[in-house]
């Protein structure tokens, strides 16, 4: 029988069917019924059921090194939180939690922080990537509001995408837009400054100069206001407009100005305006590219401004659209999880206060906000926070600076650490490990960007010791004396109170009013099918401010900051289409570990040349605050002069690639979000003298080298390796076993097969000057029977190589698709779906299959 749920990856919030097949065993597909996708999936969600297995799993509650039981460790969180907050104060101790988190956990963790230790000092990694839009959305609306659904996609007219790798970040809402495109001839704007797999199919992509996005936002509310399209009456009616504010604007906002500044060509500036002017029915989609900046709140008004001056807000497909990155980020906005705000969408003012802490009945509510992610570790480095209960996040690898947050977790007297995972990178600095309820286990809710709340279900039993992280949180609460206030036995308990607060002394004045939902039984919450709250926000043009009017925002382009003559590059970091967050799932799943192996650092060919950094090479990225190696590739979509690194790779996956240790501790001021996506940098040639790989069944420590990154293939692990000195000093990585090896001395070149009991257990490879074979035929030998043939490293008679993964859904290689075009014959997308599969799922390769096709079209042209 299937269990619907959703999935746990980003803020589309997709519907799941679920088959629990065997032990810890799943089948996965779409759920077709539920409105955020209707079915489909991408490669991470489908793979989903790689993931649920118990390899790395924190099982049991840990203190230090020492197995312990819940009680211990649970009286241990409680009294060293007591004794601290008696000698320090409750400013004294912090929560750091996650989008990772369902809202019941995230609701429980809040109340006890703000509401009975009394300080506000419990953020979230959501801090890190939307609490930008929250700022905006307070500052325009009075209250944090997307004020657009999926469903305006499939009804606008023209769809501005400002920010957002949408073919590789959320995947299935861009293929509703590439659907929308071929029902009703939808036009696509991409405002970004790499060339992207979303701009492939764009009908205009805009590589404005990072950080210009106020000056072409008020460049074309400028010139809308100009051609006479700004909607008086809908100000008048509505909007409030603070003095002076067209004026500022008439300043420096000319086409060529902007053109200028933003590094545009005049005329594609131009058309993007007459565009935009011609097309009443516009959703503005953005994501982190426009929040994770030091301005990322202004750009964030900045584009509000646009959608309010011309009344395209509250309307079928009309709409600035805030788009999340995690399963869950919305649900703790509304529940408080950000130190600036309260529970139920209420903010710090007295009345707001003076509600909620009659409403839940505390014991010491908390007064003002706390401190924001970058500013809670500072502190903690400082020695202000003295304890800190971190859940389902690494900040050791997530945060900016993170050389600086290691040294802070190390000098905090008490770190927690609730974890599905016994040893990440944030783990190894924990006084106590709580071992938490991982997806397929926990039972709750989510909300999604467009409001929609959905029901996550378990699927399968606790394993080990573990339990959901509301159980964890309020036996800690209870145990410090509240047992009253935290006396839940299961999630509904928790929703019905989440849902009253919501309507509490709330007659209309805060659209986030979940009364409808506040009494149902425990039965109808485990049915609960996913509705959306709030309707269609602003539809009749009122707005939950004190005057009913949503408000303009003054903000203007600061001055582009000049390359500096050390740092001369400009870095930008984000996501890889099939990996997530540090990797502690999707790392799980061979399929999707095949797309990118290695942290790559992406540099235009010509930069690349200037510099000597050859394609595949080693590369040192530096910045002021730290320096990481990555592989080079060479991108004709970057920008010259910027480079571009993935987030993903951690101490446990990779010597290198450790993005986390560049980007600078800034913050947007309004906000507190930080700036990932301009951090001057520079980059320089790594020397090394052998490079190979070594394939495991199983795994082993990552090998002593310069460089040395672990993926997880069918059967077990492969490593890529390259340094400096001997190589017989990396046969310290292989396991026993019988020894089957060959050597080129002449080339540097060493073969080392494995055996046991005559089966393939390991194989390394490595070579001074000559090449490599491809991985994937001895990667298919492991646990098979071998004799010496196995060193030549391919199948005897050859076989096709598939090459780079281009689908991992199907996991279809690049190899497979050419020869499918030049074999076969096959001339489009379609064709290739229906010979391989490629591209007929979540469609987020199908750029990848048009440049192919493309470049063989040109190949066979210049033949």
């Amino acid at each position: 029988m299937a269990v619907r749920t959703t999935c746990a990856y980003c803020g589309v919030g997709c519907g799941i069917l679920a088959r629990v097949t065997g032990e810890r065993k799943v089948e996965i597909e779409g759920d077709p019924d539920h409105p955020a996708n209707a079915g489909r999936l991408c490669s991470k969600g489908t793979h989903l059921g790689e993931t649920v297995g118990l390899e790395g799993r924190l099982l049991h509650p840990m203190i230090g090194n020492r197995r312990t039981s819940w009680d211990k460790a649970l009286n241990l969180v409680a009294k060293r939180f007591r004794d601290i907050i008696a000698r320090h104060g409750p400013d004294s101790v912090a929560f750091y939690v996650s989008g990772q988190l369902l809202t019941e956990d995230y609701y429980v963790a809040n109340k006890l922080m703000k509401g009975f230790i009394g300080s506000a000092n419990i953020d979230t990694n959501s801090r890190l990537c939307m609490s930008s839009a929250v700022a905006g959305h307070q500052r325009a609306f009075g209250e944090d509001v997307v004020p657009a659904s999926y469903d305006d996609l499939d009804a606008a007219d023209l769809i501005v995408l400002v920010g957002s790798n949408t073919a590789w970040c959320h995947p299935v809402v861009y293929q509703r837009i590439m659907a929308a495109r071929a029902a009703r001839g939808t036009k696509l704007v991409v405002i970004d400054p790499r060339r992207t797999e979303t701009c492939e199919e764009a009908d205009l992509h805009l590589p404005l100069r990072p950080g210009t996005d106020v000056a072409l936002m008020n460049g074309l509310l400028a010139h809308m206001r100009r051609e006479g399209l700004v909607d008086e009456a809908y100000l008048s009616a509505h909007v409030s407009v603070p003095d002076g504010f067209w004026s500022a604007l008439e300043t420096d906002n000319d086409l060529w100005s902007v053109a200028r500044l933003c590094d545009l060509a005049p005329a594609d500036l131009q058309g993007f305006y007459e565009l935009f002017a011609a097309t009443p029915r516009t959703v503005t989609l953005f994501s982190q590219g426009i929040n994770q900046s030091i301005r990322g709140t202004d750009q964030v008004n900045a584009i509000i401004n646009v959608h309010l001056a011309t009344g395209r807000i509250g309307k079928t497909g009309a709409a600035p659209f805030s788009i999340t990155g995690q399963p869950n980020a919305m649900g703790g906005r509304e529940v408080g999880g950000l130190a600036s705000t309260l529970a139920a969408h209420r903010n710090f003012s007295d009345e707001d206060i003076a509600d909620v802490g009659r409403f839940w009945a505390a014991e010491r509510m908390a007064t003002k906000p706390g401190l924001k992610a970058v500013d809670l570790f500072r502190a903690m480095g400082e020695g202000r926070i003295k304890a800190v209960w971190i859940m389902a996040t690494n900040p050791a690898v997530s945060l900016p600076d993170v050389g600086r947050v290691r040294e802070a977790l190390a000098e905090c007297p008490f770190v927690v650490v609730s974890d599905v995972i016994a040893d990440t990178d944030t783990g190894r600095f924990a006084h106590v490990r709580l071992p938490a309820a991982a997806w397929g286990e926990k039972d709750g809710t989510v909300t999604n960007s467009e409001r929609m709340i959905s029901r996550q279900r378990a699927l399968m039993p606790l394993p080990g010791e573990a339990r959901p992280d509301w159980w964890i949180i309020k036996e800690v609460a209870r145990r410090m004396g509240w047992r009253t206030a935290f006396g839940y036995d299961r999630p509904a308990e928790i929703w019905r109170e989440h849902a009253r607060l919501t309507a509490y002394r709330n007659e209309g004045a805060r659209a986030l009013d979940l009364r409808g939902k506040a009494a149902i039984g425990n039965e109808a919450y485990d049915a609960l099918a996913p509705f959306q709250w709030g309707g269609r926000p602003f539809a009749d043009g009122r707005f939950p401010t004190p005057d009913g009017k949503a408000r303009l925002v003054s903000v203007a382009q600061r001055d582009a900051e000049a390359s500096l003559a050390d740092w001369p590059m400009t870095l930008n970091t984000g996501r890889y289409r099939d990996h997530w967050h540090t990797m502690t799932r999707t790392g799980l799943s061979p399929r999707l570990a095949r797309h990118r192996e290695e942290p790559l650092v992406e540099i235009h060919p010509d930069d690349a040349a200037s510099l000597g950094l050859a394609d595949r090479a080693l590369a040192r990225v530096s910045t002021p605050q730290g320096e990481s190696v990555f592989r080079v590739a060479h991108q004709p979509g970057q920008r010259r002069g910027e480079l571009f690194v993935p987030i993903h790779w951690t101490d446990r996956q990779s010597t290198g690639g450790r993005a986390g240790l560049l980007p600078r501790p800034l913050v947007d001021p309004h906000s507190g979000q930080p700036g990932f996506k301009m951090t001057p940098a520079r980059i320089a040639s790594v020397s090394v003298d052998l490079h190979g790989f070594l394939i495991v069944h199983g795994e082993v420590p990552l090998p002593d080298c310069l460089w040395a990154t672990r993926i997880t293939v069918p059967g077990g692990t492969l490593y890529e390796i390259a340094g400096l000195g001997d190589p017989l000093a990396l046969d310290r990585a292989l396991p026993r076993g019988e020894r089957v090896e060959a050597s080129d001395p002449a080339r540097g070149t060493r073969r080392v097969a494995i055996l046991h009991e005559g089966r393939l257990v390991a194989a390394l490879f490595v070579t001074r000057s000559g090449e490599l074979p491809s991985r994937d035929w001895l990667i298919g030998q492991l646990q098979q029977p071998q004799g010496p043939r196995v060193l030549a490293g391919r199948a005897p008679g050859g076989q096709l190589e598939r090459g780079a993964i281009v689908c991992a859904c199907f996991d279809v290689g690049m190899r497979a698709i050419v020869a499918a075009i030049r074999d076969e014959g096959l001339a489009d997308i379609a064709a290739i779906g229906v010979a391989l599969g490629a591209g007929t799922n979540c469609g987020s390769c199908r750029p990848a299959i048009a440049r192919l096709i493309a470049d063989e079209r040109k190949e066979a042209a210049n033949g």
